[in-house]
Formats: C-alpha cells, structure tokens, sequence
C-alpha cells in the first residue's frame, strides 16, 4: 500500500502547470499548415496498463484537441508584416498578449526522488488568442507533455509517453496600462502511463497580471486545479501553482529573464519549487525569425519528488495578426 501511495504521489507531481514560454520567435509567412505524429513513441517497448479500448479513447481526444488547435491557428487570418526583434521579445513577455505562438520547450531533471532518476518533458504548448470584441479578447493556452523519465519510482523503471494536458483561458482587456487576464483552467487526463497522469478531470481559476515598463516586464501568474470526476481509485488533485517573473529585453531582441515556479499539492502536502534565470535571443533561419531561450532550474524546496538541478531550453514560433 505504501508503495503504491509513493508511485501515485509522483504521478501527481507530474501534472503540467501552465509556464508561458521563455523563448519568442516570429515567422514571416501567410498560412501555416503542419501535422504532428506521436506513433514513434507507441511502440513495443512500452508497456501501457491501462487496456486497448480506453487507449483508443485518449488517441481519439488527443488528435480531436490537435485538430482543434491547428485548426484554429490556420484560419486565424493572414500574417502582419515583419515585426522588430525587440516588439518580438516584448510581446513574447506577455502572456495575455494577441499574438499567435506555438512553443516547445524542452526540461530535463536530474536527481529525482531516492533513485535519483532523470525526466525529460518536451511541453507542446501553443497558443491561440480569439477577439471577442473590440475591447476583451481570451487568449486560450495549451500544454500537451511527452515525457520519459528513468528510475522515478524504482532503480529499475522507464515510462514513456503523453503526460496530462493542461487547457487555460484568459479573458483579458485589449485596451489597459495594467494587463491582467482571468479566466478557467482545465487538467484533461490524456496521460498513457498510470505514472504519467492523474485518471483525473479538474477544473480551477488561473489569473494572470504584469506591467511592462520600457524594457522591463514582471508580473505573476497562477492557477489552482481541483478533480471533480475520474478514476475513484486514484487520489484527488489539489494543487497550486504560482509563477512570479521579471524580464529584460534589448533593442536587438536579446532578453534575460529570471521566474520561480512553485507548485503546491494540498492534498500530500508537498512543494516543489524552481528558480530559472534564462537568457534568450531572437536570430533567424532562413526567412524564419526565431528566438531561442536557455537556462539552468535549481530546486528551492528539496524532498522525495524533486529534482536535485535542471535544465531547459524553448524556441517558440510566433505568427503576429493584422
């Protein structure tokens, strides 16, 4: 039983929190149009416990939220001329900001738990903001992980595969000196590892609020998710997270940033916390303008489920409208 309390409690800690992206990039062209397919990771070497049927279920899900989302960048309209590599960055600064963006970025922890096992999260995280009329838009934000983790609940253990998604909204003013952003947060158990997810369906408020001062942004961001439906033999989800953050950017786009992310699990009452300085650059590739972010996290709260350190880096494609 204890055991089983020990695995589940790291099935918890892995429940993606929104982190708005570190790494801004703009690419310069009219349409997008692109197709993702997560078949590589659905092989023979994993081994899933839950039965064919309800695996078809989440695949179902998955690829209805995918089509959702591409769907929604492709006909958001045609593309606005080339911005500056500082309105980029500054932009990118701003979580509520009316700019389409699909970012990814990349974790890696070592030293997790008494194994000390490593995690890599690739967090997909696109973003699409809808005008509801000339003064509120809702900025909806999405964070699908694709996770591999060693040694997490034994020295002898691999899980691969999607961990549970995240769906935020934010209804926000177009017109206002302080930008803030309400709204719903949403946890959608896609997981397809019992390690990797919850079993759970939550709900929750996530508020977002920051000034922007010449080169300099801060703010904080937070949400709290509540389960109100799932599986019964799994523990409810409880949990906070806060993410205060501050950042600088030059007139060539380059940027430093410095954010905490903090997450609160009410019900095993534990904290796991990170700071994360990143320094950024916006550069191109080709015609494709991008911006690349990278930097250390280091653990601010030590217990059974923390990494000793890590790592991340992020680009981010950015699609600017008219």
């Amino acid at each position: 039983m204890k055991e089983g309390k020990e695995r589940e409690n790291r099935a918890r800690a892995m429940i993606p929190t929104f982190r708005f992206p570190s790494a801004p990039a703009c690419l310069p062209v009219g349409r997008l149009c692109f197709s993702l397919s997560f078949g590589g990771m659905l092989n023979d070497r994993v081994s899933y416990s839950m039965s064919t049927k309800y695996l078809q279920v989440l695949v179902k899900k998955f690829s209805a939220l995918l089509s959702y989302i591409v769907t929604a960048i492709i006909f958001c309209g045609k593309i606005a001329a080339q911005q500056s590599a500082e309105e980029v960055a500054k932009k990118l600064a701003n979580p509520v900001a009316g700019m389409i963006s699909v970012p990814f970025q990349n974790n890696t922890d070592y030293g997790i738990g008494d194994a000390k096992g490593t995690r890599n999260t690739m967090n997909l995280q696109p973003v699409v903001p809808i005008k509801l009329s000339k003064k509120l838009n809702v900025i909806t934000r999405y964070i699908i992980p694709i996770v591999t983790q060693y040694h997490i609940s034994s020295t002898d253990d691999k899980q691969n595969g999607l961990g549970d998604a995240v769906i935020s909204a934010f209804f926000s003013p177009s017109n206002s000196k302080f930008i803030w952003g309400v709204g719903p947060v949403f946890l959608v158990p896609i997981a397809t590892d019992d390690l990797l997810g919850t079993k759970k369906f939550g709900i929750g408020p996530t508020a977002v609020a920051l000034k922007q001062t010449g080169p300099w942004t801060f703010g904080m961001l937070f949400n709290q998710i509540w389960s109100i439906a799932g599986d019964d033999t799994r523990s409810d989800v409880n949990q906070l997270f806060l993410q205060p953050f501050i950042t600088h950017n030059w007139k060539s786009g380059a940027g430093v940033g410095l954010s905490a992310e903090i997450t609160q699990n009410w019900e095993t009452g534990t904290t796991v916390a990170y700071i994360i300085p990143t320094a950024s650059g916006v550069t191109k590739l080709g015609k494709q303008t991008i911006s690349l972010a990278i930097g250390p996290r280091f653990s601010l709260a030590p217990n059974d489920l923390q990494a000793d350190w890590g790592w991340r880096a992020a680009v981010t494609f950015v699609f600017p409208k008219n």
